[in-house]
Protein backbone atom coordinates (compact mmCIF):
# COMPACT_ATOMS: atom_id res chain seq x y z
CA UNK A 1 0.00 0.00 0.00
CA UNK A 2 1.56 3.61 -0.87
CA UNK A 3 1.42 5.81 1.99
CA UNK A 4 0.15 9.06 1.39
CA UNK A 5 2.04 12.13 2.48
CA UNK A 6 -0.10 15.48 3.60
CA UNK A 7 -2.13 18.03 1.87
CA UNK A 8 -4.45 20.54 2.59
CA UNK A 9 -6.95 22.77 1.29
CA UNK A 10 -8.23 25.95 2.32
CA UNK A 11 -11.76 27.66 1.49
CA UNK A 12 -11.20 31.41 0.70
CA UNK A 13 -14.90 32.48 0.15
CA UNK A 14 -17.05 31.33 -2.48
CA UNK A 15 -15.72 28.91 -4.46
CA UNK A 16 -12.62 30.13 -4.00
CA UNK A 17 -10.21 27.12 -2.77
CA UNK A 18 -6.35 26.75 -2.23
CA UNK A 19 -5.47 23.05 -2.82
CA UNK A 20 -1.98 22.48 -2.01
CA UNK A 21 -0.43 18.82 -2.56
CA UNK A 22 2.80 17.07 -3.98
CA UNK A 23 4.63 20.45 -3.41
CA UNK A 24 2.07 22.21 -6.25
CA UNK A 25 -0.58 25.13 -5.05
CA UNK A 26 -3.84 25.45 -7.03
CA UNK A 27 -6.22 27.87 -6.77
CA UNK A 28 -9.91 27.18 -7.77
CA UNK A 29 -12.61 29.83 -9.86
CA UNK A 30 -10.53 32.83 -7.49
CA UNK A 31 -12.94 35.59 -6.72
CA UNK A 32 -10.77 37.84 -4.23
CA UNK A 33 -12.62 41.56 -4.26
CA UNK A 34 -14.47 43.24 -1.61
CA UNK A 35 -17.47 44.47 -4.04
CA UNK A 36 -18.07 42.58 -7.22
CA UNK A 37 -21.18 44.12 -8.61
CA UNK A 38 -24.14 44.54 -6.16
CA UNK A 39 -22.16 42.27 -3.96
CA UNK A 40 -20.00 42.92 -0.96
CA UNK A 41 -17.91 40.23 0.62
CA UNK A 42 -18.17 38.81 3.97
CA UNK A 43 -14.99 37.80 5.25
CA UNK A 44 -11.54 39.37 5.13
CA UNK A 45 -9.85 39.32 1.51
CA UNK A 46 -6.12 36.76 1.84
CA UNK A 47 -2.95 38.52 0.63
CA UNK A 48 -2.81 36.88 -2.79
CA UNK A 49 1.17 37.56 -3.04
CA UNK A 50 1.16 34.90 0.24
CA UNK A 51 -0.86 32.46 -1.79
CA UNK A 52 1.86 31.62 -4.56
CA UNK A 53 0.01 29.43 -6.67
CA UNK A 54 1.30 27.22 -9.65
CA UNK A 55 -1.82 27.24 -11.52
CA UNK A 56 -5.72 28.58 -11.69
CA UNK A 57 -8.20 26.47 -12.48
CA UNK A 58 -11.47 28.06 -13.67
CA UNK A 59 -14.64 25.47 -13.79
CA UNK A 60 -16.93 28.12 -16.04
CA UNK A 61 -17.37 31.96 -17.43
CA UNK A 62 -20.06 33.35 -14.82
CA UNK A 63 -19.26 36.61 -13.19
CA UNK A 64 -18.55 35.03 -9.82
CA UNK A 65 -16.12 32.02 -10.83
CA UNK A 66 -14.37 34.06 -13.91
CA UNK A 67 -13.38 37.56 -12.33
CA UNK A 68 -10.56 39.15 -14.56
CA UNK A 69 -9.59 41.53 -11.62
CA UNK A 70 -8.98 38.81 -9.31
CA UNK A 71 -6.88 36.78 -11.54
CA UNK A 72 -4.96 39.79 -12.81
CA UNK A 73 -3.47 39.53 -8.90
CA UNK A 74 -1.65 36.29 -9.31
CA UNK A 75 -0.17 38.36 -12.37
CA UNK A 76 -0.40 37.16 -15.99
CA UNK A 77 2.48 34.44 -16.32
CA UNK A 78 0.77 32.26 -13.86
CA UNK A 79 -0.74 29.07 -15.58
CA UNK A 80 -4.55 29.78 -16.17
CA UNK A 81 -6.38 26.10 -17.17
CA UNK A 82 -9.38 26.76 -18.63
CA UNK A 83 -12.70 25.61 -19.94
CA UNK A 84 -11.68 24.71 -23.90
CA UNK A 85 -12.79 28.20 -25.62
CA UNK A 86 -11.76 30.48 -23.29
CA UNK A 87 -7.63 30.46 -24.33
CA UNK A 88 -7.88 33.01 -26.60
CA UNK A 89 -10.23 35.85 -24.75
CA UNK A 90 -7.55 35.73 -22.15
CA UNK A 91 -4.34 35.31 -24.52
CA UNK A 92 -5.65 38.76 -26.05
CA UNK A 93 -5.71 40.11 -22.96
CA UNK A 94 -1.92 39.58 -22.40
CA UNK A 95 -1.99 36.00 -20.05
CA UNK A 96 1.12 34.05 -21.32
CA UNK A 97 0.24 30.24 -19.99
CA UNK A 98 -3.05 29.77 -20.89
CA UNK A 99 -4.15 25.76 -20.85
CA UNK A 100 -7.43 24.59 -22.34
CA UNK A 101 -8.97 21.55 -21.59
CA UNK A 102 -12.71 19.79 -21.84
CA UNK A 103 -14.47 17.12 -20.59
CA UNK A 104 -12.29 13.92 -20.59
CA UNK A 105 -9.49 15.68 -21.10
CA UNK A 106 -6.36 15.62 -18.57
CA UNK A 107 -3.19 17.89 -17.69
CA UNK A 108 -0.65 16.77 -15.85
CA UNK A 109 1.35 19.03 -13.17
CA UNK A 110 4.37 17.96 -11.64
CA UNK A 111 3.22 14.57 -9.70
CA UNK A 112 -0.99 15.68 -10.00
CA UNK A 113 -3.20 15.23 -12.80
CA UNK A 114 -5.79 17.58 -13.15
CA UNK A 115 -8.87 15.68 -15.34
CA UNK A 116 -11.99 17.75 -16.59
CA UNK A 117 -15.08 16.26 -15.73
CA UNK A 118 -18.81 17.00 -16.35
CA UNK A 119 -21.07 19.63 -15.15
CA UNK A 120 -24.33 20.60 -15.40
CA UNK A 121 -24.77 24.11 -15.04
CA UNK A 122 -26.75 27.24 -17.03
CA UNK A 123 -27.31 30.49 -16.08
CA UNK A 124 -26.49 33.92 -17.74
CA UNK A 125 -22.77 33.97 -19.73
CA UNK A 126 -20.69 37.39 -19.11
CA UNK A 127 -21.59 39.27 -22.36
CA UNK A 128 -17.98 39.34 -24.07
CA UNK A 129 -17.49 36.65 -22.84
CA UNK A 130 -17.13 33.07 -25.35
CA UNK A 131 -19.95 30.14 -24.63
CA UNK A 132 -17.65 27.64 -23.25
CA UNK A 133 -18.85 23.82 -21.55
CA UNK A 134 -18.84 24.22 -18.00
CA UNK A 135 -16.11 22.05 -15.97
CA UNK A 136 -15.59 19.96 -12.85
CA UNK A 137 -11.89 19.07 -11.86
CA UNK A 138 -11.06 16.00 -10.80
CA UNK A 139 -7.44 16.94 -9.03
CA UNK A 140 -5.02 13.69 -8.29
CA UNK A 141 -1.97 13.09 -6.87
CA UNK A 142 -1.23 11.47 -3.53
CA UNK A 143 -5.12 12.25 -2.24
CA UNK A 144 -8.01 12.18 -4.87
CA UNK A 145 -9.94 15.95 -4.54
CA UNK A 146 -13.27 16.70 -6.64
CA UNK A 147 -13.86 20.20 -7.14
CA UNK A 148 -17.22 20.19 -8.37
CA UNK A 149 -17.60 23.91 -9.35
CA UNK A 150 -21.04 25.03 -9.98
CA UNK A 151 -23.14 22.10 -11.15
CA UNK A 152 -26.84 20.20 -10.46
CA UNK A 153 -26.47 16.35 -9.59
CA UNK A 154 -25.97 14.15 -12.70
CA UNK A 155 -25.83 10.27 -13.02
CA UNK A 156 -22.23 10.25 -14.08
CA UNK A 157 -21.26 11.65 -11.39
CA UNK A 158 -20.46 8.00 -9.80
CA UNK A 159 -17.78 7.57 -12.58
CA UNK A 160 -15.58 10.68 -10.62
CA UNK A 161 -12.60 9.19 -9.10
CA UNK A 162 -11.47 5.71 -8.26
CA UNK A 163 -11.19 6.38 -4.68
CA UNK A 164 -12.16 9.93 -3.27
CA UNK A 165 -10.57 11.21 -0.35
CA UNK A 166 -12.36 14.78 -0.63
CA UNK A 167 -15.67 16.48 -2.62
CA UNK A 168 -15.90 20.10 -2.42
CA UNK A 169 -19.49 20.85 -3.08
CA UNK A 170 -21.47 23.85 -3.92
CA UNK A 171 -24.28 24.15 -1.36
CA UNK A 172 -25.87 27.52 -2.11
CA UNK A 173 -25.23 30.70 -4.14
CA UNK A 174 -24.93 34.26 -2.90
CA UNK A 175 -28.45 35.41 -2.34
CA UNK A 176 -31.74 34.63 -0.82
CA UNK A 177 -32.70 32.13 -4.13
CA UNK A 178 -31.06 29.45 -6.23
CA UNK A 179 -31.08 29.13 -9.80
CA UNK A 180 -31.07 26.14 -11.94
CA UNK A 181 -27.87 24.42 -11.93
CA UNK A 182 -26.80 24.75 -8.52
CA UNK A 183 -27.28 21.90 -5.88
CA UNK A 184 -28.95 22.90 -3.24
CA UNK A 185 -28.00 21.21 0.71
CA UNK A 186 -30.05 18.68 0.29
CA UNK A 187 -29.32 17.60 -3.55
CA UNK A 188 -25.14 18.11 -2.72
CA UNK A 189 -25.69 15.36 0.34
CA UNK A 190 -27.59 12.96 -2.18
CA UNK A 191 -24.20 13.87 -4.69
CA UNK A 192 -22.28 11.72 -1.68
CA UNK A 193 -24.25 8.83 -2.72
CA UNK A 194 -23.28 8.93 -5.98
CA UNK A 195 -19.54 10.25 -4.71
CA UNK A 196 -18.61 8.38 -2.00
CA UNK A 197 -15.73 10.08 -0.97
CA UNK A 198 -13.63 9.75 2.58
CA UNK A 199 -15.09 13.32 3.15
CA UNK A 200 -16.80 16.39 2.07
CA UNK A 201 -16.64 20.35 2.09
CA UNK A 202 -19.66 22.35 1.65
CA UNK A 203 -18.52 25.33 -1.01
CA UNK A 204 -20.00 28.18 -2.58
CA UNK A 205 -21.96 29.43 0.47
CA UNK A 206 -21.87 32.80 2.91
CA UNK A 207 -19.19 34.73 1.25
CA UNK A 208 -20.86 37.21 -1.08
CA UNK A 209 -24.18 39.11 -0.52
CA UNK A 210 -26.09 41.70 -2.19
CA UNK A 211 -25.10 45.09 -0.42
CA UNK A 212 -26.75 45.94 2.59
CA UNK A 213 -28.54 42.23 3.46
CA UNK A 214 -24.98 41.11 5.15
CA UNK A 215 -25.87 43.57 8.07
CA UNK A 216 -28.57 41.25 9.05
CA UNK A 217 -26.85 37.85 8.35
CA UNK A 218 -29.35 36.30 7.29
CA UNK A 219 -29.87 32.50 7.03
CA UNK A 220 -29.00 31.72 3.62
CA UNK A 221 -25.39 33.25 4.26
CA UNK A 222 -24.95 30.45 7.53
CA UNK A 223 -27.07 27.74 7.09
CA UNK A 224 -26.42 25.49 3.83
CA UNK A 225 -23.33 23.94 5.22
CA UNK A 226 -25.20 23.18 8.27
CA UNK A 227 -28.23 21.83 6.82
CA UNK A 228 -25.87 19.71 4.70
CA UNK A 229 -24.38 18.59 7.39
CA UNK A 230 -27.71 17.23 8.29
CA UNK A 231 -28.21 15.72 5.32
CA UNK A 232 -25.18 14.20 4.59
CA UNK A 233 -25.71 12.43 8.03
CA UNK A 234 -28.68 10.96 7.30
CA UNK A 235 -28.13 10.49 3.52
CA UNK A 236 -24.38 9.08 3.96
CA UNK A 237 -23.47 8.26 7.17
CA UNK A 238 -19.87 6.52 5.99
CA UNK A 239 -18.83 10.95 4.79
CA UNK A 240 -16.90 12.85 7.23
CA UNK A 241 -18.39 16.22 6.19
CA UNK A 242 -16.62 19.37 7.50
CA UNK A 243 -17.60 22.86 7.88
CA UNK A 244 -15.04 25.08 7.71
CA UNK A 245 -15.28 28.74 7.33
CA UNK A 246 -13.64 31.15 5.15
CA UNK A 247 -10.22 31.20 5.90
CA UNK A 248 -9.63 27.92 7.80
CA UNK A 249 -8.50 24.89 6.36
CA UNK A 250 -7.90 21.06 6.04
CA UNK A 251 -5.51 19.09 6.52
CA UNK A 252 -5.81 15.76 4.72
CA UNK A 253 -2.67 13.63 6.57
CA UNK A 254 -1.52 10.05 5.67
CA UNK A 255 -3.78 7.16 5.37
Amino acid sequence: MVMKSTSSVTYLGHSTILIEMDGKRLITDPLLRRYVGPLRRQYPLPDVARLDVDAVLISHLHGDHFDLPSLKKFGRETMMIVPKGAGPFLKVRRFQNVVEIEQGDSYNLGEIRISATMAIHGGKQLPWTPLVEPLGFLIDGQHEIYFAGDTDLFSEMSDIGQQLDLALLPVWGWGPNLGKGHMDPLRAAQALLQLKPDNAVPIHWGTYSPIGLGLFRPRFLTNPPLEFAYYAAKIAPDVIVHVIQPGEDLILNND
